[in-house]
Order: C-alpha cells, then sequence, then structure tokens
C-alpha cells in the first residue's frame, strides 16, 4: 500500500564549495546503510545543541531520525558541524521571549514512509511534520515549497490521467517523469512540479526583499502588528502562527510583494499610532513599486504566497485593477484552487489555507465583477471548494518552537472575523446570482425582447434571489447584526485592537441597490402600469433612505477599521442609486426629495472622508453625477398629477406604500403571498434606520 502522507525531500540548490560527505542522490531521505565514526559523533552532538551552520543562521535545527545531516545543511549540501563555540548571548529587550522559555529538542519523530494509511487520521492530530509548518517543512506542502511550484493538469490537457497513473509513485506520491515530476494528491487530482529554476529571470528577490525591509525600517515589526491586529481578522488568507515564527526567527525568505502588501496595507493606519504618528513615514509608492514588479515575476512561479501577495496588493483602495484580478484567477487555477481540496494529501494546515485563499479570490472576482459591470470569471459549474469550517482557521504553534498563546482580545477578534470572512462568502454567492439573473448579455436580451413586459419578467426572475437575501438578513448572528452597538476590542494598554467591520452590511446593501436598480431602469412611465409604476419606486426608495441612514450612523471607529476592497465603490453606488430615482423621477416634488437626499449624503461622505481618505473617491463621483442631471429637462410639478403624493406612490387608498409592499406586490406580480417579496427586506432595514427630517452630523464626543 502506497504511503498516505508527503514526504520531506530537499529541494536543487547551487552546492556549496565544500564536499558534504552526504551524497546527494535524489533519494536523500532514506537512510544511509554505512556511516563513519565521525558521522555518529555528530548525531550525538546533533542532540545537544544546533550545527554551526544553523547557530549562524538562528535557525531550528532539525534533523531526522536515521539521518546525519541536519535538514537545513542537507538542504544547502553543505557539512554539517560541531566546532564552533557558541555565539555571546545578546542581553534580551523587554519585549522580546523572556529567558526562562528556553527551546528543548523535540523527540525523535516517525518518518512519514513509516506511517500507515490507516494511521492517517489520528496522526494527522498530533504529528508536528503534518500539522505544525515551519521553513524547513514547507518541502511537505504542495503549493509553497521553496525552488519548486506546481500546475494543475486538467482532464481535457494533453497529459491523459490514465496514462498518469501508469507512473511509479514514491512515499511522497511523486513520479519523475519526462517533462517534469508528477505528484498525485488523491485519486483524481494531478500536478506537475517544476523547479524554479525553469523560470529565466533577472529578478533577485533577495535584493528587492532587503529593499522592502529598509524602506520600513525601523519600524517593520509594528506593521506587521498592526497587520495582523486590525486586518487578518477579518481577512484571514494568511497563516498567521507560521509567518510570525519565521519573521520572529529571522527567516527572511519571503515573497517581497508579499511582505511589501503586508506593510502597505498597514501604513493606513499609521497616524492612528501613537508611537508611529510622530514618526516620518514610509515610502509607499516605493514599497508599490517593488510589489509591482516582484508580483509579476513570481506569477511565472506561481505559489500560494503569490495569491497572497496578489489579494493583500487589490485591497487598497486605489488598486481595484481588473486586470490583476482577471490574472489572479487564471494563476488560482494553476494552483488548484477552485478543486476540493478536502481530502488531499498534503498537510492538514494547508488544506485550511488554501480553501480561505480560494473564497477571497471568489469575492475578489465576484466583487470586481460588480464594481467594474464586467463578465465574472468564476463559474459554479467549475467551482468545487466546499464551504469553510471551524478547522479550516486554525493556527496550529510549530513544533519544537515557543508558542504564543493568544490573548482574549485575539481570540475575540479571531472569532468575530471568522465570522464576517463566512458572512462575507454567503453574501458575495448571492450578490453574484443577482449579477448572473440581470446583467449577463442572455438575460439582457431577454429584458429587452420582453418590450412592455420587461419590468414583471424581472420581478418574477428578482422573487427566488430576493428570498435569499431575505433569508441570509435574518440568519445573521447577533454580534453581526447592523443595530449591534460598537463592540471595538480593547487591549490591556487602551490600544484599539480590533473593530467590527461595517463593509458586510455596506456590501448587503450594495446588493440590494444592484438588483432594484435593474428594477427601476426597466420602468417607463408611459409603457408601465401606473400601479406597478408606483410600487417599484416605493420600494427602491426605502432602500436608499435606509442605506443613506446607514451611512449617517457610522462612527469614527467604524471609519477606522479595514474596509474591503470594493466598498468605496459601494458607497459611489448609494449615490448612483439616488441619482438614477433623480433623473427617472415622475415629478418635481420627488426630484427635490432625492436631490435633498443626495446633498446631505454628499455633506457626510465630505466629513467621513477625514477619517477614511478612500470615501474622497465617493464624492467625486458623486459631483460627477450631479454634473451630468443639470442637462435634466423641466419635471411636471404635483398640481399636473393629481393622484400621486410627494413621493411620487399613489395616495393611500388608492394602492398605498404599505400595502404596495406587501399584499400588493405579491398579487399583483404573480410572486405569491410568501415571504420574500420585493421591498420587505427594505421596509425591516427602514425601521431599524428612520429617515429623520436630515442628517445634522455626527456627535461632539464622535469627533
Amino acid at each position: 500500500m502506497k504511503p498516505v502522507l508527503p514526504r520531506l525531500a530537499p529541494l536543487p540548490t547551487v552546492a556549496s564549495q565544500t564536499e558534504s560527505p552526504h551524497v546527494m542522490t535524489g533519494k536523500e531521505n532514506i537512510p544511509q546503510s554505512k556511516t563513519s565514526a565521525a558521522a555518529v559523533a555528530n548525531i550525538r552532538s546533533r542532540r545537544e545543541r544546533p550545527c554551526d551552520a544553523c547557530r549562524r543562521r538562528k535557525s531550528r535545527c532539525v534533523i531526522h531520525e536515521g539521518k546525519v545531516l541536519c535538514v537545513l545543511c542537507e538542504f544547502h549540501k553543505q557539512d554539517c558541524t560541531f566546532v564552533q563555540s557558541p555565539l555571546p548571548r545578546k542581553r534580551k529587550l523587554n519585549n522580546e521571549i523572556s529567558g526562562d522559555s528556553v527551546k528543548k529538542r523535540p523527540p525523535p519523530q516517525k518518518s512519514p514512509r513509516e506511517i500507515a494509511p490507516t494511521q492517517v487520521k489520528q496522526e494527522e492530530e498530533v504529528h508536528p511534520l503534518l500539522l505544525t509548518p515551519s521553513p524547513t517543512l514547507l518541502g511537505e506542502t504542495l503549493s509553497l515549497q521553496r525552488g519548486r511550484h506546481c500546475r494543475h493538469i486538467g482532464l481535457s490537457s494533453a497529459y491523459d490521467h490514465s496514462l498518469l497513473d501508469l507512473s511509479q509513485f514514491d512515499g511522497r506520491n511523486e513520479s519523475k517523469v519526462d517533462f517534469g515530476t508528477l505528484r498525485k494528491v488523491d485519486e483524481h487530482e494531478c500536478f506537475i512540479m517544476y523547479s524554479d529554476d525553469t523560470t529565466q529571470s533577472s529578478y533577485d528577490e533577495a535584493e528587492a526583499l532587503n529593499t522592502v525591509e529598509q524602506t520600513v525600517a525601523p519600524h517593520g515589526s509594528a506593521l506587521i502588528d498592526i497587520y495582523f491586529r486590525i486586518v487578518h481578522p477579518s481577512f484571514p488568507i494568511i497563516q498567521k502562527q507560521v509567518f510570525l515564527d519565521r519573521y520572529q526567527n529571522n527567516d527572511r525568505q519571503y515573497n517581497p510583494a508579499l511582505l511589501a502588501g503586508i506593510y502597505l496595507l498597514a501604513l493606513n493606519w499609521w497616524s492612528f499610532e501613537e508611537k508611529l504618528a510622530s514618526q516620518s513615514k514610509p515610502d509607499s509608492a516605493r514599497l508599490e513599486e517593488i510589489a509591482s514588479r516582484s508580483l509579476m515575476n513570481t506569477m511565472k512561479q506561481p505559489k500560494l504566497s503569490t495569491m497572497q501577495a496578489g489579494l493583500l496588493l487589490l485591497q487598497r483602495p486605489d488598486a481595484d485593477l481588473w486586470s490583476l484580478t482577471t490574472q489572479l484567477v487564471a494563476v488560482g487555477q494553476e494552483l488548484g484552487l477552485h478543486l476540493d481540496c478536502s481530502r488531499w494529501q498534503i498537510p492538514a494546515w494547508e488544506r485550511g489555507l488554501r480553501k480561505r485563499i480560494a473564497w477571497a479570490l471568489y469575492m475578489q472576482d465576484k466583487w470586481s465583477s460588480l464594481i467594474h459591470g464586467r463578465p465574472s470569471h468564476i463559474f459554479d459549474a467549475n467551482w468545487a471548494v466546499k464551504p469553510l469550517t471551524d478547522d479550516d482557521f486554525a493556527e496550529n504553534p510549530i513544533a519544537g518552537s515557543q508558542a504564543i498563546l493568544p490573548t482574549e482580545e485575539e481570540r475575540i477578534s479571531a472569532e468575530q472575523g471568522q465570522e464576517v470572512f463566512n458572512q462575507m462568502i454567503a453574501l458575495t454567492s448571492i450578490m453574484a446570482e443577482v449579477m448572473d439573473t440581470f446583467y449577463t448579455q442572455a438575460a439582457i436580451s431577454d429584458f429587452d425582447d420582453a418590450g412592455p413586459n420587461a419590468t414583471r419578467l424581472i420581478l418574477e426572475r428578482a422573487k427566488p434571489v430576493q428570498i435569499k437575501l431575505k433569508e441570509w438578513f435574518a440568519r445573521l448572528p447577533a454580534n453581526a447584526r447592523m443595530d449591534t452597538t460598537d463592540n471595538q476590542q480593547l487591549s490591556m494598554t487602551g490600544k484599539s485592537y480590533f473593530f467590527f467591520p461595517r463593509y458586510l452590511h455596506l456590501g448587503y446593501f450594495a446588493t440590494e441597490i444592484t438588483l432594484h436598480r435593474r428594477i427601476i431602469q426597466s420602468l417607463s412611465p408611459t409603457t408601465s402600469d401606473p400601479y406597478l409604476f408606483y410600487i417599484c419606486r416605493s420600494a427602491a426608495k426605502t432602500r436608499l433612505i435606509s442605506a443613506m441612514d446607514f451611512v449617517n450612523r457610522l462612527r469614527p471607529s467604524h471609519l477606522q477599521a479595514f474596509w474591503y476592497f470594493a466598498s468605496k465603490v459601494n458607497f459611489t453606488l448609494i449615490g448612483t442609486f439616488g441619482s438614477l430615482l433623480w433623473a427617472t423621477a415622475p415629478t418635481q416634488e420627488e426630484a427635490d426629495f432625492y436631490r435633498m437626499r443626495l446633498r446631505e449624503y454628499r455633506w457626510t461622505l465630505s466629513v467621513s472622508s477625514r477619517r477614511a481618505e478612500f470615501l474622497g473617491y465617493a464624492v467625486r463621483m458623486l459631483d460627477a453625477s450631479r454634473g451630468l442631471l443639470r442637462n435634466l429637462a423641466e419635471k411636471p410639478w404635483l398640481g399636473q398629477q393629481p393622484r400621486t403624493s410627494e413621493a411620487g406612490v399613489p395616495e393611500e387608498g388608492e394602492g398605498g406604500v404599505g400595502e404596495g409592499l406587501g399584499v400588493g406586490m405579491g398579487m399583483g406580480m404573480g410572486m405569491g403571498d410568501e415571504a420574500g417579496e420585493v421591498g420587505e427586506v427594505g421596509a425591516e432595514a427602514l425601521g431599524r434606520y428612520p429617515s429623520g427630517p436630515g442628517f445634522m452630523g455626527f456627535p461632539d464626543d464622535d469627533l
């Protein structure tokens, strides 16, 4: 029976000038039958202290059972010696690990080759090689190896899977063939592993990484802390414990674009940190240049770190590039992120990380499709990723290292952030259905062919989507509802630790507006049924008021939180929807109502932009829309429309607002009496955000 678990193998590197007594044959992990007396002495010495090379690197010294060389020395093809004296100890700072937490060498572990397939489930819970990654164990992974990258082999490619199954796979489920190295992860999926050396590039990643560090020095650690305190909880696409362990142990073999992306996002909160605000802020333009060049280079050697870097760079408010999103979708498919990896023979922590990155990519593609008005590149028919579970967010400490136990603030922020991430995925799937139902070329053609019946056709197709949106809203946990008080967490030092992001709620309003926007676009005062016309406009008005009042209630703590990349356009969509209702208003009184609300909304955004600069984009776009409305023709006054009220809906007794939002809508459009009619969710939200005489600004204590 073939072993199920993967096995670490050294990657090809340039040999050192000193010849190693251990010959690398390609099957380096098979214990040698003959060892010299010096080698045996080395093993005894190895258990006492780290070798000279690991001591110089300040790296963890690991030796596998039956091996002569430690993993790093074997990797670099160099002698594993124990002749140098220990380096003098440096006095540790107060914020470093105290001296009483000395590392102890873990007991010898079983080789993955010795683990039987029937023991996999039990071993996955305790075996450090599987659940507890470290820099030297990245070779166990599929998409995070140093020196190698993988590409997925599809069923219709030139490499027929039936022929690939004829290969002889070793203990790592790998087989060397003429065109590369095959790696099977389960019965159906196979990858080709390539050496990074096969892709020619003059880009020096080591130099780029040094430049990144020098650009932010000496504030790198502070920026890392900001990132994991504010961004990571609700956007968990990095294995936090693995990253921090490598960073604190001076392992600087990062993807430069990834590290630059972390620093760039953290710089958004530079002025809010007391210790940093008075310091000179690092050059973000230089970081962006390095990150862009490095990302383009690493796409030739795709790894999970490539996806992480790209997704982080796209979260910057001014970097929602459609072309980069499409490139990341292609890279993700090369890495097999669109597949179900639940049973793959890779480390359990990598499975969880792959799923989180996959869903982050899904959201990036779908929201980019909405805000740019372009076709999505991810389709349900080819999306097999399973929903996330609690295990997929597990942060496992590294075996033999000083594990950093989470504080109470970190635990709370992780739980709340996980909830935000899951709820955003669910909302994105509904939003994607709205786009597929109303904004594809096929749907547009259907509505055009329907002619005067287009509105009724749209309402019929809107019913199932509206029901899903209503159910999502009703199932929101208590701590994620929009009427929840600000649940900012404070650390023991009084420093803000985590703000529950409101971009989730903003995305909800953007989804509703996207749905009702299509309904309003189909209405025509001359061809639409008058009753239907006013009912649909009344429901749209409810949406607009709810969304605007939600923005009015944002506190400074909300504005200082992490906002998803689509947020600046989602704020803009609220203003765009208001302008649409203004432009299509049947009376001058109704047009003046929307003009007044848009003026208040613009003032709110301009004040809020002092704490959230990205809102300046929404202000500029709102001004552009108002500029277009200057060409709007004069509308008839209310006296010329005797059957309409000030809001432009039928007077009570002739099909009032309440009747239209409820039973009237169901009976008139054939939508039934069950829950989910167009208008119910908006009316419910309006109850939470009543429209007052006008927004009067933030309370004094908030400013």
